[in-house]
């Protein structure tokens, strides 16, 4: 059968793929949710959900820097990955060899037709199904605030790098009511001064727990230049990985925004 993933490059499987290497953790973690942890071969050492997947499944690597030897010696039907998280050019080397499924995902739409596609791949439409009517009914049912509320969202620090436009954090954040003070900043992930931030003058900042650690201190030098804006430290898994995390985002969002 031929399948074409989501940049429209077409793969061709004599039969269902059965034995998987997966590059992307937030796709590891929908992949064991829809009943595929047995057939994950290979995982990268970023995929930390379920708990036990790196004790089932080979670690391969990290996304960036996995081990082509070791995914090749784990002889998968499929393997696969992401636009953004894996390099290209390590991507285009690995289907000299073997048939690799690449996700683009930048919306909240492309996410949904992600898991539909592997569901209906991998022959668990009907797990996938139920995970999507999850997360597109937890989106229905969330209330927005009044106004958008002018929100800097941060990824990074040294330098402070938050979200453009073009990026899933974005869309999430914009459909929860928030404006990404830093939408039109050039860059799918602009580096930030504190001028910008000055003047920007965001009345929420959000420090997410990846891919930086921030912490409490954090916090302080963030207020040290915005004395009036409401500071959080929140958690990235519901905000950028666009698997079967990302259906915890409203409930979230409502947790801390009333809290």
């Amino acid at each position: 059968m031929n399948i074409t993933d989501q940049t429209g490059y077409t793969l061709h499987f004599p039969g269902k793929p059965e034995r998987i290497v997966c590059l992307v953790p937030s796709i590891t973690e929908f992949l064991c949710d829809i009943g595929l942890q047995p057939q994950l071969a290979g995982v990268t050492k970023f995929c930390i959900h379920p708990e036990n997947v790196r004790r089932t499944a080979t670690v391969v690597g990290g996304t960036k820097n996995y081990s082509p030897e070791k995914i090749r010696a784990l002889a998968p039907d499929i393997v696969i990955a992401n636009k953004e998280e894996n390099v290209r050019e390590s991507i285009e080397e690995l289907r000299r060899h073997l048939p690799v499924y690449v996700t683009d995902i930048v919306t909240l739409e492309r996410s949904l037709d992600m898991m539909h596609r592997l569901g209906a791949l991998f022959g668990r439409k009907n797990e996938a199904t139920a995970i999507i009517r999850e997360t597109e009914q937890a989106f229905a049912a969330y209330t927005l605030p009044a106004k958008p509320l002018r929100a800097a969202y941060f990824i990074w620090r040294r330098p402070f790098m938050s979200v453009g436009q073009d990026t899933f954090i974005h869309d999430v954040l914009q459909r929860l009511g928030f404006e990404n003070v830093f939408a039109a900043y050039p860059g799918r992930y602009p580096e930030i001064t504190a001028e910008d931030l000055q003047r920007e003058r965001p009345e929420l900042v959000l420090l997410s727990s990846e891919p930086y650690p921030f912490g409490e201190k954090h916090k302080e030098e963030i207020r040290g230049i915005l004395p009036d804006a409401r500071i959080l430290l929140v958690d990235g898994e519901c905000y950028s990985w666009y698997g079967s995390s990302v259906r915890k985002a409203p409930a979230y969002t409502r947790q801390w925004l009333n809290g």
